[in-house]
């Protein structure tokens, strides 16, 4: 039969997993009808125009699980900072001298070309401090982040309060507040890559600018009202900034928890293995999420260095020898100074810094605690930091291949990491043979 003569469906399409169409022939004409029981209805139509403009496209597909949980409680909270953002700013005026008339203009305008000043300087100098930081930690930034713009603020709406100490207050300020925009926008840019399942990071980077800018918007609307309440009331500006900072730090604390990367960085790995080493088993990218710590920790007291220079952790050719002894693995590991150090080879692969990773987890872990239980606890009863070497050597080869592949089936990913390495490279075997 040829398709001029055919009656009836004859082809079906979809736009994502949102609505489904139908092609049919009736009376030799060809017809498009949408499938499903809300065909015309109007709100229908208004959710969809809703979802072109805020949501990505092909969203929820186009994006991961968690996407939408996160950006709820991220709209939240950029509500909440945007309020307290009206209040400090009202304060910040204030207390250059609008609405005084013995104020000048020289005068506010120093004060202000101070505070941009030094929150340049310190947006520079955290970024070469911190940044590469910031993508294998990109949670515990956020956070911190936004806990910095809380008390930048508050620092802010106190500063009028202090006329003496006004300017060193708000360059303070500044300076936090440029912490926080380098922060925050390093650590939503590697959220963006995390969400985004299409290589679709430009779109969902715009779509978030769209859901910042209405939630702006609402803010600016709501402060309208605010401001006339607030104006010559310290009392309720600190209880509002106080009710607003609350909000802002729990919806901040939701927001970060709801994110389930899949990605390895120190942190989840440590929770896995210790985990795996207990009972053998791999536990879920959102299980594991779920137990990482978001608060970032400042003093460590056995830190993991990954990616050191050879000379970190060799002092003498005898030294390299015997790290070199019965070891085919692509890295060197030591412990100096209180720091477990892992030195590189120019070679080594992902799993390569995988395997050393897990390893120098396994070391810090006995070096901080040396009562363990499950596997790590045949590492409990070397004598020294040799003979610990040597021991979590034969403890990693016997469960390494296991545990990546049961990465691999538990769906993390293992074809590239967030693991914090340095640049140093070296090409011991050549040299020594």
């Amino acid at each position: 039969m040829k398709m001029e003569d055919a009656e009836g469906l004859i082809a079906t399409e979809k736009f994502g997993s949102q609505e489904t169409w139908s092609y049919q022939v009736k009376s030799g004409r060809m017809k498009r009808e949408r499938v499903g029981e809300d065909r015309e209805k109007p709100s229908s139509s208004i959710t969809a125009a809703f979802k072109s403009v805020f949501l990505p496209q092909g969203y929820p597909e186009s994006v991961s699980e968690d996407y939408l949980q996160y950006q709820l409680w991220d709209t939240l909270q950029a509500f909440s900072s945007s309020l307290s953002g009206t209040l400090a700013t009202q304060a910040s005026l204030r207390g250059v001298g609008v609405g005084n008339q013995e104020a000048t203009v020289a005068a506010a305008t120093v004060t202000w070309l101070l505070r941009d000043g030094t929150g340049m300087l310190g947006r520079i100098l955290f970024a070469w401090l911190k940044g590469s930081k910031l993508d294998s930690e990109a949670k515990k930034w956020r956070l911190f982040a936004d806990i910095l713009n809380d008390i930048a603020m508050f620092m802010e709406i106190a500063a009028p309060h202090f006329p003496p100490f006004f300017t060193l207050i708000v360059c303070i300020a500044g300076i936090f507040k440029s912490i926080v925009g380098v922060a925050g926008g390093a650590t939503r840019a590697a959220l963006t890559v995390h969400q985004a399942r299409r290589n679709n990071m430009a779109d969902i980077s715009a779509k978030d600018g769209s859901q910042e800018t209405l939630v702006n918007l609402a803010g600016l609307l709501v402060s309208l009202v605010l401001i006339p309440l607030v104006t010559n009331n310290p009392v309720l500006t600190f209880i509002l900034f106080f009710f607003f900072t609350v909000l802002h730090l729990f919806a901040n604390y939701k927001a970060v928890r709801s994110v389930v990367m899949e990605t390895l960085n120190e942190a989840r790995l440590s929770i896995i293995l210790h985990q795996y080493l207990l009972d053998g088993r791999i536990m879920s990218p959102a299980e594991a999420n779920q137990r990482e710590p978001v608060v970032l920790e400042f003093n460590r007291r056995v830190p993991i260095r990954l990616g050191v220079r050879l000379g970190d952790i060799i002092k003498d050719p005898q030294e390299l020898q015997l790290a070199l002894k019965n070891n085919n693995k692509s890295y060197i590991i030591g412990v100096q100074k209180g720091s477990v150090c892992v030195c590189l080879a120019a070679d080594a692969s992902v799993g390569d810094k995988i395997m050393a990773a897990c390893q120098a987890v396994c070391i810090s872990a006995v070096l901080d605690k040396p009562q363990q239980e499950g596997a790590l606890k045949q590492l409990c009863n070397t004598r020294d930091s040799r003979e610990l070497l040597s021991a979590s050597h034969k403890l990693i080869d016997q469960i390494f291949q296991p545990f990546f592949t049961g990465l691999e089936r538990a769906k993390w990913q293992t074809d590239r990491t967030l693991l914090d390495w340095d640049e140093w490279r070296v090409e011991w075997r050549k040299k020594s043979q």
